[in-house]
Parts: structure tokens; C-alpha cells; sequence
């Protein structure tokens, strides 16, 4: 092998045709068990193995079928997305008519809710069954830009037969994600496509510069949103006595009164007003308000003492590959949310460690470099505030107090799926003989 990298500057200077039988080689011998004479990248490489864990056909892949008319208005219509999607037109619209793309954008689940730009672009994703509505996640089209982009959470740039099905080996396509700045959840890719000569790493400059724009006006938009709360809200507090805040529907804090102000409270995601009890609160009144809710504190029960019930049980639910999630019960009530792929990951390593784990092992286990100590702290930090004692530290684990209990699928290769940690690499290629048993009262 040889020691030069094959990286995207590099196949851009090529000659096309040039370029796609060098990448054709590398495909071929990768896909025959053959040390190929460069390497693949690493993104591409990684999401090879992914795609053949599914496995997928090379040729022509496996269509899922498009969503009913219906089914993509009414995607659409529940996107933050579709609120941006004047900011995405106009930064990759012009490109996409220039230089013979396609404009694409898709929701979180990598299904098509809006494709616009070249007419002769346009056609060939229709012969190849990627028309509004199909999806384009790794399982279902393989290694593209858009699906792979959706596990790495990153911009992604996939050049001709870089893709795992040959039918596509044609296009090349550059996508990034657009993160949710409420929640850091990712809510769907920008993505342009076209012929393999057309794309070049500048168009994976433009594409991750124009989701960054979309990101920043979904910023603007709920900053907005927080400050009509406020006024609403504070006239409100001020007739309350005790503790008590008022939270957007996104649980980011409006205003407060009687106590530090949080910046954000992570609530459940079926949410209602009455009581209930919150990780990081305890038992709190919940009361509507407009475009938000009313929280106050529960401080005094019958004898005086407060009521901040510490959770005794933690079901860590990864069945779904897509909706990994999280309950937690204890004396005052139980709580249920989804995860953050990244939280789930790290909650994964730690119920697989009773005995806990430093911030060096926990970044081995992640991203196979004991050095990224700051992110895996920076994570914790945000889990522990979330969960309201459930972890403790040095080293990380689950407190002793609590008993937990892991949920994973029957099938090793749908745990966590899109995860490329190597703790969960590991998982997938060796499942653990003990069988993971329903619980009572389970999350659904």
C-alpha cells in the first residue's frame, strides 16, 4: 500500500474518468477482501462496513419505497426546516443550477422532503427510485452522502464509486446536517448532487456554510420565541410564591424567581400539565402558558422535609436503532426521554461497567483516543445535569444506589447501528451471551 492518502483534493486534480477508475480499483479489491493499492478514507471505510452489516445488495441497493403525498406534507409541515427553507434555497440553489445539481433536503430519518435544481439531475435520481419521499439512510441506499452524514453528524462528501451501490457511481453528492439549536438534534440534511466530475470540496464548503446560515436563523427564531415568553411570564411569577421558572416547550428557561435560573430543564417528551416529577427539580406543579409552561417547585411535604426523591431505577431502552431512550423512576414519579446518539453511547459503556470508567477509558471506548478527555467531560457534565444524580464520578458510573437495567435488541447489529465508537463496534461483533429481559413498566 502506498503511503500517499487518497483524499478528495487529490481526486478533484484527477482527470474524472481518471479519478473513478482509481476509486472503482480501490471499491473492487476493498469488496473482494483484497488489500486494495490505496486505502479508502476512513469515513467512506467505516461506512462500508456499516452497510454490509445490513447486507445490502452492491448493485442496486434496497428502495424502501416512496412516502405518500400525505406522509411528506405532513413531514414537512412538522419540520423546523420548512422555516429555513428559503435560507437553503438561496445558498445552494444558484450552484445547483450552474453546475448541473440537484438541491435536496431531508428530515432526520434521511427520507426526501424537498428536491429542486437541474431538470437532467433531477430525471436520473428519478431512475434510480430517489424522487420525493425515498430515503437515502445507509440501510436502505448505502454509503452517500446524505446517509452517511446522518451517522456522523458531520458534512460528508461522497465521490462517485465511493458509494457502495454501483447504480449510483455516477453522482457524487455532498451533504451536511442541520442541528436543532434547541435541543443540539439533528432535524435533517442539506445536500447537493450531480454528475461525479461536478463536485468538488468547495461545493462541501458551500453545502456545510449554507446548513451553518439555517442553523443560525433557527437560533435567532427561538431566541425570539424565549423572549415573548419573558414578558408573558413575568407578571405571572410575580404573583407566585416559593420557587418556581417558566420554560419554553423546549424546557430553555424564560424567567424564574426564587432560585438560580437553569439554563435549560430537559422534560419528557410527552409532557403535560398537572404534577410530575423532574430529575433535575423534583416534584413540580406543571401549568400551560403560551408557547410554554409554568413550573413550581414542590419544596414541603407533610413533614416539612423536602421532596427531592432520589431515583432508585434506570432503564436504558436501545431496541429502537433510531430512538435510543431513557427512563428514569424513583418514590416521586418516573421520567422518560429520548437520547442524543452520543449520550447513548456513553450511557451504553458505562451500565457495561458497574465497576465505572475514567474519562481516558470512556474516550478509548469512543473514539479510540484516550486523549479527547475534554469531550467526553463536556458530555457527562451535561448527562449528570440532566439526570439528576443517577451518575457519579471519579470514576464515571452509575451511583450504587441505582439499579440498571439495559435494554438492547435480539439482533447485535442493530445496537446503536450508525455508532462508529469502537466500544460499540466491539459490541456489535461480539454479543453478550446474557440475554437482556423485558422490564415491567418499560418505556414504549
Amino acid at each position: 500500500m502506498t503511503d500517499e492518502p487518497l483524499d478528495l483534493a487529490r481526486l478533484s486534480a484527477m482527470e474524472p474518468g481518471r479519478a473513478t477508475r482509481l476509486l472503482s480499483g480501490v471499491r473492487a479489491a476493498a469488496f473482494a477482501g483484497r488489500q486494495p493499492r490505496l486505502a479508502p478514507r476512513k469515513v467512506i471505510h467505516d461506512s462500508w462496513q456499516r452497510v454490509r452489516l445490513h447486507g445490502l445488495d452492491p448493485e442496486q441497493g434496497a428502495h424502501a419505497g416512496l412516502l405518500g403525498l400525505d406522509e411528506v406534507e405532513h413531514r414537512r409541515r412538522s419540520s423546523p426546516l420548512g422555516t429555513v427553507l428559503p435560507t437553503l434555497r438561496e445558498g445552494l440553489m444558484a450552484a445547483a443550477e450552474e453546475a448541473w445539481h440537484m438541491m435536496v433536503v431531508t428530515d432526520a430519518e434521511g427520507r426526501v422532503l424537498w428536491r429542486e435544481g437541474n431538470q437532467s439531475v433531477l430525471r436520473k435520481a428519478d431512475q434510480l427510485g430517489f424522487g420525493v419521499g425515498a430515503s437515502w439512510a445507509e440501510e436502505t441506499a448505502g454509503t452517500n452522502a446524505v446517509g452517511t452524514s446522518l451517522v456522523v453528524r458531520g458534512p460528508v462528501q461522497v465521490h462517485s464509486a465511493e458509494h457502495f451501490v454501483r447504480a449510483y457511481h455516477p453522482l457524487s453528492c455532498c451533504a451536511a446536517p442541520v442541528l436543532d439549536p434547541r435541543d443540539g438534534r439533528l432535524i435533517g440534511i442539506a445536500n447537493l448532487t450531480g454528475p461525479a466530475p461536478a463536485i468538488t470540496p468547495a461545493t462541501l464548503a458551500l453545502v456545510t456554510a449554507v446548513a451553518k446560515l439555517a442553523e443560525g436563523e433557527l437560533r435567532e427564531r427561538h431566541r425570539e420565541s424565549v423572549d415573548r415568553l419573558r414578558s408573558v411570564a413575568a407578571p405571572v411569577l410575580a404573583r407566585v410564591g416559593g420557587r418556581a421558572l417558566a420554560v419554553d416547550r423546549n424546557g430553555w428557561t424564560a424567567a424564574v424567581t426564587g432560585m438560580l435560573p437553569p439554563d435549560r430543564v430537559p422534560l419528557p417528551k410527552s409532557f403535560q400539565a398537572g404534577r410530575c416529577w423532574l430529575p433535575p427539580l423534583g416534584v413540580c406543579t406543571v401549568e400551560p402558558l403560551p408557547e410554554g409552561w409554568l413550573l413550581r417547585l414542590d419544596d414541603e411535604g407533610p413533614d416539612g422535609a423536602e421532596q427531592r426523591a432520589e431515583p432508585s431505577r434506570v432503564v436504558l431502552d436501545l431496541r429502537r436503532p433510531r430512538q435510543p431512550g431513557l427512563s428514569v423512576a424513583g418514590a416521586a414519579g418516573r421520567w422518560a426521554q429520548e437520547l442524543t446518539p452520543r449520550h447513548a453511547e456513553l450511557l451504553y459503556v458505562l451500565a457495561r461497567h458497574p465497576e465505572g470508567r475514567t474519562a481516558a477509558q470512556l474516550a478509548e471506548d469512543l473514539f479510540g483516543d484516550p486523549a479527547r478527555t475534554v469531550t467526553v467531560r463536556a458530555e457527562l457534565s451535561r448527562i449528570r445535569r440532566t439526570l439528576g444524580g443517577v451518575l457519579d464520578h471519579r470514576p464515571y458510573r452509575f451511583a450504587d444506589r441505582v439499579r440498571v437495567e439495559l435494554l438492547t435488541p435480539p439482533d447485535a447489529a442493530q445496537l446503536l447501528p450508525h455508532s462508529t465508537a469502537p466500544a460499540l463496534l466491539a459490541a456489535r461483533a461480539t454479543p453478550s451471551p446474557r440475554p437482556t429481559k423485558p422490564v415491567t413498566g418499560q418505556p414504549n
